[in-house]
């Protein structure tokens, strides 16, 4: 799928499916200033990522490009959201905060299932300045990745979809057994507790999903 922003700039997002392996596959969304041209910049998430957060992306995706389209604004090159605006949620949720030499700072939620890494220093050029995944940070179930120039905008509503505490619908099956502990039942329309700590769901199969 395709979109055409203007004629001299592309955006498109796509599925690439791997037949060998079930379930897996890249999602990307990416921008290129001319047709066919590089990208200007690129958002990857795994097959397995849940599809709430995926919807949560798009649908700002959508609003900044018909903001773009229908003034003399670019928020899809020149983006002013600050970098805070990503991770201050997350903190205020109660999620660890930590720094390395090394220019990146993490945020972890309290029951260590999930992350999210940002790449603060502007002087590396290569890797995502932005990566979140579900699961074990050594064995994760699903990763995002957010490109040096991509949208501010994007992985603010990213962590803003991640830290929902709106309920998810999933049957048993569906959630791997290491993480039933984390979660709990929430009747249909019922509001939610009050300062419950975030839970990890999963999406399909062998996958965890998003902390809601």
């Amino acid at each position: 799928m395709v979109f055409a922003i203007s004629t001299c700039a592309r955006l498109w997002t796509r599925f690439a499916p791997e037949p060998e392996e079930r379930g897996q596959g890249t999602w990307t969304i990416g921008m290129a200033r001319v047709p066919f041209g590089p990208r200007a910049w690129v958002i990857t998430f795994d097959a397995t990522t849940p599809a709430e957060l995926l919807r949560d992306v798009h649908t700002e995706l959508l609003d900044l490009y018909l903001e773009d389209r229908h003034s003399d604004q670019n928020h899809l090159f020149e983006d002013a959201t600050a970098p805070h605006e990503v991770y201050t949620p997350l903190l205020t949720r109660g999620w660890s905060h930590s720094v390395k030499t090394d220019g990146t700072q993490t945020f972890l939620p309290p029951d260590g299932l999930g992350g999210v890494r940002h790449q603060y220093a502007t002087t590396r050029s290569e890797g995502p300045t932005w990566r979140a995944w579900g699961g074990y940070p050594s064995e994760p179930h699903w990763q995002a990745r957010f490109s040096a120039a991509a949208p501010t905008t994007l992985a603010a509503a990213f962590t803003a979809s991640l830290i929902s505490t709106e309920p998810l619908h999933r049957a048993v099956k569906q959630i791997p057994f290491h993480t039933r502990r984390h979660l709990y039942v929430a009747p249909a329309g019922a509001p939610q507790p009050p300062n419950r700590p975030t839970p990890a769901m999963p999406p399909t199969g062998h996958t965890t999903g998003r902390t809601r």
